[in-house]
């Protein structure tokens, strides 16, 4: 029995691209500045990740290395033209967009003029914004008229953020299929999001219930290709949404990272062959987006500390694969994703210790890695590297 398992934490990128200055990205280095952060405050206790080899990764400078890796590391480059979350995974999962996603400053009249004919509401707001504070900005107009507050970021996305006791959760999930099958052709954006939120202590906290409405992918993943070798597709968190459930053959939605966790390692200790996918999103969601490094740097601390129940629960023939799928440094400028290298750390009974892959050209050599070791097709793009991690 062989399984792949590859753990994707939302954004923890680790140095500039090249090109990181053609997306105002020059000196974006996430993990380096959440470890200088987390210094100020007593240091930063991640003593698995670093024993895996995060610190021996080309480009980080200050995370301490480790002197024997338990496992092989590297970081790889987007070879795709953008940074936002659906083209990382897609990339991932072997596929290349030569073409990024369109952005809006905000939406044309003539389609927020449809969506809110089509949902029988109206809508406030309507341009690039932080979720946090344009909730801050409109939650007492939304409670007082029943508008849906609707915005944008950096990203491909229309987000649309509701008091779920204004207006309920299905109704939000309603007018989100309206804009996605809205947006389409000029409208064309890579995600519809859900954002509900509730009012309590005198607050507003947005809730677990977030759904994303993604496009199609435009040609077969290593999900599609596991699951064309008869093998389970195991997808945690949101995987299922950012590939439109495309490949898929199980799924669980986490209402935060731990429970992301707990669900791949009930993942693990069930017997099939083939891949998990997991999905951890609260690193980009709750801190990067929010430029809260030493948020950041607790939660990372928290997904640290469950690394040994997935090492427990691991199979002699599981490959744990850990990275990332952009960057959204805490301390850069504004609130969006980072054009950032990310990190992989390689762990299983069969995986050399201390193998430095060095610098991959795409996130898909993680897909072919996984099609060759389960023997599935071989991705559209990416170099395999299972040659130089088995025993």
């Amino acid at each position: 029995m062989k399984r792949a398992i590859v753990i994707v934490l939302d954004s923890l990128g680790c140095g500039e691209l090249p090109d990181a200055e053609l997306y105002e990205d020059k000196g974006a280095h996430t993990i380096d500045h959440i470890a200088k952060a987390m210094e100020k405050i007593g240091g930063w206790q991640i003593p698995r990740l670093k024993a895996l080899g995060l610190g021996n990764i080309e480009g980080i400078g200050c995370v301490e290395p480790a002197a024997k890796p338990l496992g092989a590391f590297g970081r790889l480059a987007e070879a795709s033209n953008a940074k936002d979350t659906i083209t990382g995974h897609w990339e991932i999962g072997g596929l290349y967009i030569e073409e990024p996603f369109q952005t809006f400053e905000r939406f044309p009249d003539e389609f927020i003029a449809e969506f809110e004919r089509r949902c029988g509401l109206g809508t406030l707001g309507n341009y690039a914004s932080s979720g946090t504070e344009i909730i801050e900005k409109y939650a007492e107009e939304q409670k007082a008229t029943g508008k849906l507050i609707v915005y944008t970021s950096a990203d491909s996305v229309f987000q649309i953020a509701a008091n779920t006791a204004v207006i309920p959760l299905e109704k939000l999930y309603e007018c989100c299929e309206i804009a996605r099958e809205l947006l389409t052709g000029p409208w064309m954006v890579g995600r519809v999001i859900a954002r509900p939120y509730v009012e309590e202590n005198g607050g507003y906290r947005r809730t677990a219930d977030r759904k994303d409405y993604a496009v199609a992918p435009p040609g077969k993943t290593m999900l599609d290709l596991v699951k064309e070798a008869g093998q389970t597709v195991f997808a945690v968190g949101k995987i299922e949404d950012l590939f439109d459930g495309q490949g898929v053959t199980e799924a669980l939605h986490n209402k935060d990272n731990m429970d992301g966790v707990n669900h791949t390692i009930a993942g693990l200790k069930r017997d099939f062959d083939g891949l998990i996918f997991t999905n951890l999103v609260d690193f980009d969601s709750l801190y990067g987006h929010r430029r809260d490094p030493e948020g950041y740097g607790h939660c990372v601390e928290e997904f640290d500390a469950r690394l040994p129940e997935i090492f427990e629960a691991m199979k002699d023939e599981d490959i744990l694969m850990i990275c990332a799928d952009h960057g959204n440094d805490p301390i850069h400028h504004g609130w969006n994703h980072t054009r950032e290298y990310v990190p992989l750390l390689v762990y299983g009974k069969n995986v050399k210790e201390g193998v430095d892959l060095g610098t991959g050209t795409s996130f898909a050599d993680i897909g072919a890695t996984v099609c060759e070791y389960l023997g599935a097709e071989p991705t559209q793009i990416g170099k395999s590297f299972l040659d130089r991690i088995l025993k």
